[in-house]
């Protein structure tokens, strides 16, 4: 019981501590799990449309920012519909929202470039 006490005197103030300066940082763990890190790496190569993706976001009214900022950057991959072991590229499909998911789009991402295949509203 005495040792209880000594360990839980310790490591309250501890993880206090710990929080306090990770916070200050900014620090998360959020971007460890695989949907952030193909979305991270998705975001830092260099986007290429097919054609059929450009028209249907012309008709769907999306542009690049809002592709960027939005449907990638909050939507979640699908690894059941993906195909993560493709060589060279491999091929994603990423929907968005998470919940109730309108658009549906699949892309493949290569070392140098991204390259966004189909766009498809769901409802």
């Amino acid at each position: 019981m005495r040792k209880a006490k000594f360990f839980l005197l310790g490591l309250i103030p501890g993880l206090i501590i710990v929080f306090f300066i990770l916070n200050k940082k900014g620090a998360s763990c959020s971007g460890y799990l695989p949907n952030s890190r193909v979305i991270a790496e998705t975001l830092s190569k260099e986007f290429t449309y097919s054609e059929s993706f450009k028209a249907e976001m012309e008709f769907l009214k999306i542009d690049e920012k809002f592709l960027k900022d939005s449907i990638i950057t909050k939507g979640n991959v699908d690894f059941e519909k993906s195909d993560a072991q493709k060589k060279p590229c491999p091929s994603y499909i990423l929907t968005y929202p998470k919940k109730n998911p309108r658009y549906e789009i699949g892309f493949e991402k290569c070392t140098e470039q991204s390259n966004f295949q189909s766009l498809k509203k769901l409802r």
